[in-house]
């Protein structure tokens, strides 16, 4: 069976608002002591969960008192303001979609969220769960999808270097740690003269992700980012590589959008829903595969959650509702209409999500090798409060380094001084 191509939960991308009413006023009044009362319940998402007309139909046929409105941001940015700034006052959905990227500022206001009842924790996997726990033990969020990592790759690339194509023959090769990784990208560009990477920025990330503290103390929040010697170790290691092996292209920008289809670079680190990216922006290119392999053990970057406002007017119809959303056979639709992939552990193990492959890239079993992908991660990041301004002020320290505005140590002094300054 084929997958949708996987779509990224964490772009500001432009995609049209998409509202679907399916009754009319909401409910007035608190919680209601009748469960089989007519009710009309709100989700709020954005960019494209797979909560498809037909789908959210499919609850309504089988809770006739319940009526759906769902409404779509138009990007992921205008949720995440709407949500802050409503969040334990009014206006807010029933149930309201988060990024993981939020989850720093979320677990501030964790009191205002309606737990998970404990009795569900255990369908998802440990460190979705763990990602979304509060200090007090509760699991504030719904787990939707996830984004396991994998290497991406240019299989036409790699023949024309001297390397293997196979994409097992690839996942043998990149089976290792990051230097590794690298001694392969050396292979590549001494055969070449070209770029193995897209960019430091994106490869940092994948390895930033596997340390499960990388910038502050879990115990006391402080920042310990500029001691941090693995912090040091993965930035030395990607400036170094990066002098020759990075094609300079930051992420979403307009040089690395072309470089997808005009081989800049061979390789980049690719979490499921990269693949849709890939796909849709370079359309007619052949040769890019999906190596069942990422550098160092498992990896992941985004996904999201679905969470319900305590002092919501139907938390209990709407604690239903995302039950039902995030069990094991919804998730696998979701991803079959959108290519969200699960994060719920019996998911993992659904026939239709194993069996899955993609046209686009030779016919991989995305299933397969993203479910395997999943079930490798092993480390949950601890992302206290200023984890994102640290990360930000690296990425730009990255960038500097790249685009030649300074060299890595005056880059990196630059970039302690800025965390120095930010407590």
């Amino acid at each position: 069976m084929k997958s949708r191509a996987l779509r990224p939960l964490g772009l500001a991308a432009g995609i049209a608002t998409a509202a679907i009413v399916l009754a009319g006023c909401s409910t007035g009044g608190g919680e209601q002591s009748d469960p089989n009362a007519p009710v009309t319940l709100t989700i709020a998402t954005f960019n494209d969960f797979g909560y498809t007309d037909a789908l959210l139909q499919e609850y309504m046929d089988e809770n006739p008192n319940v009526k759906i409105v769902h409404n779509k941001a138009a990007t992921s940015n205008d949720a995440r303001a709407n949500y802050f700034q409503k969040l334990g006052k009014t206006g807010l959905a029933d149930i309201e979609a988060i990024e993981v990227d939020w989850l720093p500022e979320v677990m501030q206001y964790s009191d205002m969220l309606a737990p998970v009842p404990t009795d569900l924790t255990d369908r998802w996997l440990d460190w979705k769960v763990k990602a979304a726990t509060d200090a007090d033990g509760n699991l504030i969020g719904y787990g939707t999808d996830i984004g396991p990592e994998a290497v991406c790759y240019r299989s036409d690339l790699f023949q024309a270097a001297g390397l293997p194509t196979d994409r097992a023959e690839v996942g043998k090769l990149f089976d290792g740690d990051w230097a590794n990784y690298f001694k392969v990208g050396d292979q590549y560009v001494a055969a070449t003269g070209k770029a193995f990477y897209d960019s430091a920025g994106g490869t940092y990330q994948g390895m930033i992700n596997q340390v499960e503290a990388a910038y502050e103390n879990p115990s006391d929040g402080k920042i310990t980012a500029t001691t941090n010697p693995e912090v040091k170790d993965i930035y030395d290691q990607v400036t170094a590589a990066s002098a020759t092996q990075s094609a300079h292209f930051s992420q979403w920008s307009d040089d690395w959008f072309a470089g997808l289809s005009n081989g800049d670079f061979a390789t980049m680190l690719c979490p499921g829903w990269m693949l849709g990216v890939i796909s849709g922006n370079a359309k007619d290119v052949t040769g890019w595969d999906v190596a069942p392999m990422f550098p160092n053990g498992g990896g992941n970057w985004g996904g999201s959650y679905l969470t319900i406002p305590a002092n919501g007017k139907n938390v209990a119809a709407a604690q239903k509702l995302a039950d039902w959303l995030t069990d094991a056979k919804t998730q696998v639709k979701a991803f079959e209409n959108a290519g969200t992939f699960p994060s719920q552990n019996d998911a993992l193990t659904d026939a239709t999500l194993l069996d899955s492959t993609n046209e686009y890239f030779n016919n991989a079993p995305v299933g397969q090798i993203f479910s395997e992908r999943a079930t490798a991660v092993t480390v949950s990041p601890f992302k206290g409060e200023f984890y994102f301004q640290v990360n930000d002020a690296m990425q730009k320290a990255l960038t500097r380094v790249e685009d030649g505005t300074q060299d890595a140590k005056a880059s990196w002094d630059q970039w302690v001084s800025e965390v120095e300054a930010i407590k």
